[in-house]
Protein backbone atom coordinates (compact mmCIF):
# COMPACT_ATOMS: atom_id res chain seq x y z
CA UNK A 1 0.00 0.00 0.00
CA UNK A 2 1.49 3.21 -1.12
CA UNK A 3 1.40 6.35 1.00
CA UNK A 4 0.06 9.59 -0.44
CA UNK A 5 2.58 12.42 -0.33
CA UNK A 6 1.30 15.99 -0.52
CA UNK A 7 3.14 17.92 -3.16
CA UNK A 8 5.43 20.55 -1.70
CA UNK A 9 4.33 24.17 -2.33
CA UNK A 10 6.83 26.24 -4.19
CA UNK A 11 8.63 28.78 -1.93
CA UNK A 12 7.46 32.35 -2.43
CA UNK A 13 10.16 34.90 -3.05
CA UNK A 14 10.91 37.34 -0.10
CA UNK A 15 9.17 40.66 -0.45
CA UNK A 16 10.92 43.58 1.21
CA UNK A 17 8.84 45.68 3.69
CA UNK A 18 9.51 48.84 1.74
CA UNK A 19 10.56 49.82 -1.68
CA UNK A 20 14.32 49.61 -2.09
CA UNK A 21 15.99 53.03 -1.88
CA UNK A 22 13.31 54.71 0.29
CA UNK A 23 13.48 55.74 4.00
CA UNK A 24 10.65 55.97 6.58
CA UNK A 25 8.97 59.37 6.96
CA UNK A 26 10.69 61.62 9.50
CA UNK A 27 7.85 63.75 10.91
CA UNK A 28 9.38 64.54 14.32
CA UNK A 29 10.45 68.08 13.49
CA UNK A 30 6.99 69.05 12.31
CA UNK A 31 5.29 67.64 15.39
CA UNK A 32 7.80 69.35 17.71
CA UNK A 33 7.33 72.66 15.86
CA UNK A 34 3.54 72.44 16.26
CA UNK A 35 3.69 71.62 19.98
CA UNK A 36 6.24 74.34 20.78
CA UNK A 37 4.38 76.84 18.60
CA UNK A 38 1.13 76.24 20.49
CA UNK A 39 2.81 76.55 23.91
CA UNK A 40 4.73 79.64 22.79
CA UNK A 41 1.61 81.36 21.46
CA UNK A 42 -0.32 80.69 24.67
CA UNK A 43 2.63 81.98 26.73
CA UNK A 44 2.66 85.17 24.67
CA UNK A 45 -0.90 85.90 25.78
CA UNK A 46 0.06 85.75 29.48
CA UNK A 47 1.58 88.93 31.01
CA UNK A 48 5.26 88.67 31.99
CA UNK A 49 5.70 85.38 30.07
CA UNK A 50 6.94 87.13 26.93
CA UNK A 51 10.43 85.66 27.47
CA UNK A 52 9.10 82.08 27.34
CA UNK A 53 7.05 82.88 24.24
CA UNK A 54 10.15 84.26 22.55
CA UNK A 55 12.29 81.21 23.30
CA UNK A 56 9.65 78.64 22.29
CA UNK A 57 8.58 80.67 19.27
CA UNK A 58 12.14 80.85 17.93
CA UNK A 59 12.68 77.11 18.39
CA UNK A 60 9.31 76.32 16.79
CA UNK A 61 10.10 78.51 13.79
CA UNK A 62 13.48 76.86 13.26
CA UNK A 63 12.08 73.35 13.60
CA UNK A 64 9.15 74.23 11.33
CA UNK A 65 11.42 75.50 8.57
CA UNK A 66 13.63 72.45 8.91
CA UNK A 67 10.57 70.17 8.76
CA UNK A 68 9.35 71.90 5.59
CA UNK A 69 12.71 71.20 4.03
CA UNK A 70 12.31 67.53 4.84
CA UNK A 71 8.82 67.51 3.36
CA UNK A 72 10.06 69.10 0.13
CA UNK A 73 12.73 66.43 -0.18
CA UNK A 74 10.19 63.69 0.38
CA UNK A 75 11.65 62.72 3.78
CA UNK A 76 8.48 63.73 5.69
CA UNK A 77 4.77 63.55 5.00
CA UNK A 78 3.42 66.20 7.38
CA UNK A 79 4.04 69.37 5.40
CA UNK A 80 0.81 70.98 6.66
CA UNK A 81 1.59 70.31 10.32
CA UNK A 82 5.14 71.59 9.88
CA UNK A 83 3.95 74.77 8.17
CA UNK A 84 1.38 75.43 10.86
CA UNK A 85 4.03 74.92 13.57
CA UNK A 86 6.33 77.43 11.87
CA UNK A 87 3.50 79.97 11.60
CA UNK A 88 2.68 79.55 15.29
CA UNK A 89 6.36 80.03 16.13
CA UNK A 90 6.36 83.31 14.22
CA UNK A 91 3.16 84.39 16.01
CA UNK A 92 4.76 83.55 19.37
CA UNK A 93 7.77 85.70 18.48
CA UNK A 94 5.55 88.65 17.59
CA UNK A 95 3.59 88.25 20.84
CA UNK A 96 6.84 88.09 22.82
CA UNK A 97 7.99 91.42 21.36
CA UNK A 98 4.62 93.05 22.11
CA UNK A 99 4.61 91.58 25.62
CA UNK A 100 8.14 92.84 26.29
CA UNK A 101 7.23 96.37 25.20
CA UNK A 102 4.07 96.42 27.35
CA UNK A 103 5.85 94.92 30.36
CA UNK A 104 8.74 97.37 30.25
CA UNK A 105 6.31 100.28 29.85
CA UNK A 106 4.25 99.08 32.82
CA UNK A 107 7.37 98.72 34.96
CA UNK A 108 8.53 102.19 33.92
CA UNK A 109 5.15 103.67 34.88
CA UNK A 110 5.29 101.99 38.27
CA UNK A 111 8.82 103.25 38.90
CA UNK A 112 7.75 106.75 37.88
CA UNK A 113 4.78 106.65 40.27
CA UNK A 114 7.02 105.40 43.09
CA UNK A 115 9.52 108.18 42.43
CA UNK A 116 6.72 110.74 42.53
CA UNK A 117 5.46 109.31 45.81
CA UNK A 118 8.93 109.23 47.39
CA UNK A 119 10.06 112.61 46.10
CA UNK A 120 9.05 115.33 48.50
CA UNK A 121 7.54 118.58 47.26
CA UNK A 122 9.62 121.55 48.28
CA UNK A 123 8.20 124.76 49.68
CA UNK A 124 9.09 128.42 49.34
CA UNK A 125 8.17 131.21 51.73
CA UNK A 126 5.51 133.73 50.81
CA UNK A 127 5.43 136.79 53.12
CA UNK A 128 2.16 137.87 54.60
CA UNK A 129 0.24 140.91 53.40
CA UNK A 130 1.78 144.28 54.30
CA UNK A 131 -0.25 144.82 57.45
CA UNK A 132 0.27 141.29 58.72
CA UNK A 133 3.94 141.33 57.75
CA UNK A 134 4.55 144.49 59.74
CA UNK A 135 2.83 143.01 62.76
CA UNK A 136 4.75 139.78 62.31
CA UNK A 137 8.11 141.54 62.12
CA UNK A 138 7.37 143.50 65.26
CA UNK A 139 6.25 140.38 67.08
CA UNK A 140 9.08 138.16 65.84
CA UNK A 141 11.76 140.37 67.38
CA UNK A 142 15.01 138.41 67.27
CA UNK A 143 14.04 136.43 64.18
CA UNK A 144 14.26 139.48 61.88
CA UNK A 145 16.64 139.10 58.96
CA UNK A 146 16.23 135.34 58.69
CA UNK A 147 14.69 134.79 55.27
CA UNK A 148 14.09 131.11 55.91
CA UNK A 149 11.96 131.76 59.00
CA UNK A 150 8.20 131.92 58.57
CA UNK A 151 6.30 134.23 60.89
CA UNK A 152 2.64 134.74 61.69
CA UNK A 153 0.63 135.30 58.53
CA UNK A 154 3.40 134.00 56.25
CA UNK A 155 2.64 131.17 53.85
CA UNK A 156 4.59 128.11 52.79
CA UNK A 157 3.98 127.69 49.06
CA UNK A 158 4.66 124.23 47.60
CA UNK A 159 5.54 123.59 43.97
CA UNK A 160 2.33 121.65 43.37
CA UNK A 161 0.12 124.62 44.30
CA UNK A 162 -0.45 123.79 47.95
CA UNK A 163 -0.27 126.83 50.22
CA UNK A 164 -0.26 126.73 54.04
CA UNK A 165 -0.62 129.78 56.27
CA UNK A 166 -0.31 129.97 60.06
CA UNK A 167 -1.85 132.92 61.89
CA UNK A 168 -0.87 134.74 65.06
CA UNK A 169 -1.21 132.88 68.38
CA UNK A 170 -4.06 133.82 70.71
CA UNK A 171 -4.46 133.08 74.39
CA UNK A 172 -6.92 130.29 75.13
CA UNK A 173 -8.71 129.10 78.23
CA UNK A 174 -9.08 125.34 78.23
CA UNK A 175 -12.08 123.84 79.96
CA UNK A 176 -11.80 121.71 83.07
CA UNK A 177 -12.03 118.48 81.11
CA UNK A 178 -9.31 119.39 78.62
CA UNK A 179 -6.70 116.80 77.71
CA UNK A 180 -3.10 117.93 77.21
CA UNK A 181 -3.26 121.05 79.40
CA UNK A 182 -1.12 121.25 82.55
CA UNK A 183 -2.24 123.43 85.43
CA UNK A 184 -0.05 126.51 85.70
CA UNK A 185 0.85 126.49 81.99
CA UNK A 186 -0.55 128.78 79.34
CA UNK A 187 -2.74 127.67 76.45
CA UNK A 188 -2.46 129.17 72.98
CA UNK A 189 -4.40 128.67 69.80
CA UNK A 190 -3.18 129.09 66.23
CA UNK A 191 -5.19 128.99 63.01
CA UNK A 192 -3.83 126.94 60.12
CA UNK A 193 -5.19 127.56 56.63
CA UNK A 194 -4.60 125.13 53.76
CA UNK A 195 -5.36 126.48 50.30
CA UNK A 196 -5.28 124.22 47.26
CA UNK A 197 -4.15 126.16 44.19
CA UNK A 198 -3.15 123.03 42.32
CA UNK A 199 -5.05 120.88 39.84
CA UNK A 200 -5.74 117.84 42.03
CA UNK A 201 -7.69 117.50 45.25
CA UNK A 202 -5.69 117.42 48.47
CA UNK A 203 -6.43 114.90 51.23
CA UNK A 204 -5.96 116.33 54.72
CA UNK A 205 -5.90 112.93 56.45
CA UNK A 206 -2.11 112.95 56.87
CA UNK A 207 -1.68 116.60 57.86
CA UNK A 208 0.26 116.89 61.11
CA UNK A 209 0.58 120.01 63.28
CA UNK A 210 3.07 120.05 66.17
CA UNK A 211 4.61 122.76 68.32
CA UNK A 212 7.54 123.51 70.61
CA UNK A 213 7.65 126.31 73.15
CA UNK A 214 10.34 128.55 74.63
CA UNK A 215 14.01 128.94 73.86
CA UNK A 216 14.67 125.36 74.98
CA UNK A 217 12.16 124.05 72.45
CA UNK A 218 10.20 121.85 74.85
CA UNK A 219 7.29 119.96 73.34
CA UNK A 220 4.07 121.94 73.47
CA UNK A 221 1.43 119.30 73.93
CA UNK A 222 -1.70 119.67 71.85
CA UNK A 223 -4.85 120.39 73.81
CA UNK A 224 -8.13 118.61 73.21
CA UNK A 225 -11.40 119.68 74.79
CA UNK A 226 -15.00 120.21 73.82
CA UNK A 227 -14.17 123.30 71.76
CA UNK A 228 -10.93 122.55 69.96
CA UNK A 229 -8.67 119.72 68.81
CA UNK A 230 -10.59 118.17 65.94
CA UNK A 231 -8.01 119.28 63.36
CA UNK A 232 -8.49 118.83 59.62
CA UNK A 233 -10.91 116.45 57.99
CA UNK A 234 -11.78 115.56 54.39
CA UNK A 235 -10.31 116.79 51.12
CA UNK A 236 -9.67 120.23 49.65
CA UNK A 237 -10.74 120.63 46.04
CA UNK A 238 -8.70 122.76 43.61
CA UNK A 239 -9.36 126.45 44.20
CA UNK A 240 -10.70 125.87 47.73
CA UNK A 241 -9.28 126.33 51.22
CA UNK A 242 -9.85 124.87 54.67
CA UNK A 243 -9.12 126.26 58.15
CA UNK A 244 -8.58 124.51 61.46
CA UNK A 245 -7.62 125.75 64.93
CA UNK A 246 -5.10 124.00 67.15
CA UNK A 247 -4.41 124.64 70.84
CA UNK A 248 -1.05 124.01 72.51
CA UNK A 249 0.11 123.91 76.11
CA UNK A 250 3.22 126.01 76.82
CA UNK A 251 5.12 126.99 79.96
CA UNK A 252 3.86 130.25 81.42
CA UNK A 253 7.20 131.99 80.83
CA UNK A 254 7.60 130.81 77.22
CA UNK A 255 8.19 133.76 74.88
CA UNK A 256 7.76 132.00 71.54
CA UNK A 257 5.99 129.08 69.93
CA UNK A 258 7.44 127.10 67.00
CA UNK A 259 4.66 125.54 64.96
CA UNK A 260 5.50 122.83 62.42
CA UNK A 261 3.00 121.76 59.77
CA UNK A 262 3.59 118.59 57.76
CA UNK A 263 1.13 118.20 54.84
CA UNK A 264 1.96 114.51 54.39
CA UNK A 265 4.63 112.07 53.23
CA UNK A 266 5.09 113.77 49.84
CA UNK A 267 5.78 117.27 51.22
CA UNK A 268 8.46 118.89 53.32
CA UNK A 269 7.36 120.10 56.74
CA UNK A 270 7.40 123.90 57.26
CA UNK A 271 7.93 125.83 60.51
CA UNK A 272 6.64 129.13 61.83
CA UNK A 273 8.23 131.14 64.64
CA UNK A 274 5.47 132.87 66.58
CA UNK A 275 5.94 135.41 69.36
CA UNK A 276 3.74 134.81 72.40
Amino acid sequence: MSQYTQPQQPQQPYAPAQTPGTLPARNGLGVAALVLGIIGTVSGLIPFFFWLAGILGLIALILGLAGRGRAKRGEATNKGVTTFGAVLGLVALVLSVVGAVLTFKAVDDVVTDINKAVQESSASAKPAADGEAAAGEGAAGGTEGKDDVLRQGDSAVYDDGLEITVGAPAAYTADEFAVGHTKGNSAWTVSVVIENKGKEKFDTALVGVDARAGEDGVDAEQIFDGQIGAGFDGTVLPGRKITAKFAFDAPADAGNLTVEVSPGFDWDASQWELKL
